[in-house]
């Protein structure tokens, strides 16, 4: 049988299934049981490797990680850091944005969800911001655009997937490797955001009082320990990655139910949310891993290599056109199942101009974080304009100027590898 033939089906099939709004994981199911049946692999090795690929004990941080950021969310942790984050910038014009993208961040190095931060952060913040005086659309793109940061910044449960993509790479070199591009992220949506609102002439926020001030640290310090706890744990070897997020979710349990004393009856629904989450990720992992061995099998991902290296063998245009590839696919498919089957394909083209995994990894996070607030495919897009109650096409006339900030940070973070490796050589060598 023919490998060209068969690359044409197993892409073929599934773009076709996508376009017609199949389901993702059944797309990714059904090209690869097309693949097989022309090229004559036994159906059961797809269902092989459909188990196999979850059944992977790195992948047992993602529940836990999933579940810390689902229990905090229902705790009202989001409304203690967006007060905390008032403190800092709420004073300034446009100062809502602010407290909006810094909350987002300080939320995401707690849930690493960006459909999280977008349900809890974006359910108060939209209001409270267009009761101010701002645009919805306005407030509905700072939300959308300063949640991707849980991607990149630790605990991002994506990371824990591409370390096991990518074969070995230290989850723990990637949290530390999150952080700069995470803050970077951040600094060039205030700029942004900062500019719009000047030009607008959004208003100013209150200012605090000392005592006040502190009041409101004291109470969201707790919280914001969740980070600590995992990095300091995971980059000094005191336990693994899956180990963290365990304790992770005790501690967030303990902190929700205990000193919140929220009722354990939302449990339930939490579970529930955990669940339904936990059932699409592990799912779309499954799949993807699937697709991936059909994609071996074809030698698509040396395929692809040599393709890229004979169209150029300059490191700035071959990083280059890597980004524009994530960026398109970024565009049409959701983040894990992206992870899983890019990087074997991407990884060995790294690996021959010299990039450090981790680098990559961040910088493939970061595509990917553009994607998700992008259609047709934007998880985060939609749940931003399903939170803030407005068509996605009226939000989308706005997003353009916060775009152009996440593309700025993107290429620095490509281009400079001291953004994504000076945290991980200075503290794990």
């Amino acid at each position: 049988m023919s490998t060209t033939v068969g690359t044409f089906i197993l892409l073929g099939s599934f773009v076709f299934l996508v376009a017609f709004r199949i389901p993702v994981c059944f797309s990714l199911i059904g090209s690869s049981l097309l693949t097989c049946l022309y090229m004559g692999i036994p159906v059961m090795t797809i269902w092989q490797r459909l188990t196999t690929g979850i059944q992977s004990f790195s992948l047992l941080a993602v529940p836990f990680f999933i579940m810390a950021g689902e229990i905090m969310m229902s705790g009202g942790i989001s409304d203690r850091l967006v007060n905390f984050a008032d403190i800092f910038v709420g004073r300034f014009r446009g100062g809502m944005a602010y407290v909006n993208i810094l909350a987002s961040t300080f939320f995401g190095a707690v849930s690493g969800s960006a459909t999280a931060d977008i349900s809890s952060i974006g359910a108060t913040m939209i209001p409270l911001m267009e009761k101010q005086g701002y645009d919805r659309d306005y407030a509905i793109n700072v939300t959308v655009t300063s949640a991707t940061q849980s991607m990149i910044i630790p605990p991002s449960h994506n990371m824990v997937i591409f370390a096991m993509a990518a074969g070995g790479v230290s989850c723990g070199r990637l949290f530390l490797g999150g952080i700069i591009p995470g803050c970077l992220l951040a600094l060039a949506l205030l700029i942004v955001s900062g500019i719009i609102a000047r030009r607008r002439q959004y208003p100013r926020g209150k200012s605090y009082t000392f005592e006040q001030a502190l009041k409101i640290g004291i109470s969201s310090l707790p919280g914001m320990m969740t980070i600590v706890i995992i990095l300091l744990g995971v980059c000094t070897g005191l336990f693994t990655a899956t180990e963290s997020a365990a304790i992770a979710c005790l501690y967030a349990f303990f902190l929700t139910f205990v000193c919140y004393r929220t009722p354990i009856s939302e449990m339930s629904g939490i579970l529930l949310r955990c669940g339904k989450t936990l059932g699409m990720v592990l799912s779309i992992i499954a799949a993807a891993s699937g697709f991936g061995y059909c994609l071996s099998y074809l030698r698509v991902p040396q395929m692809i290599t040599n393709g890229l290296l004979s169209v150029t063998d300059n490191k700035i245009v071959l990083l280059l056109l890597i980004n524009l590839m994530l960026l398109f696919l970024g565009c049409i498919m959701d983040v894990a199942p992206l992870i899983i089957i890019t990087t074997p394909i991407l990884l060995p083209i790294i690996q021959k101009i010299g990039m450090d995994p981790v680098q990559f990894g961040i910088m493939m996070l970061l595509n990917l974080a553009v994607g998700a607030c992008t259609p047709p495919v934007g998880l985060a897009l939609f749940t931003g304009c399903a939170v803030g109650k407005m068509p996605i096409e009226k939000v989308m006339k706005g997003i353009l100027p916060f775009y152009v900030a996440m593309a700025c940070a993107l290429l620095l973070v490509t281009y400079v590898p001291a953004f994504s490796l000076f945290l991980p050589n200075l503290l794990m060598g």
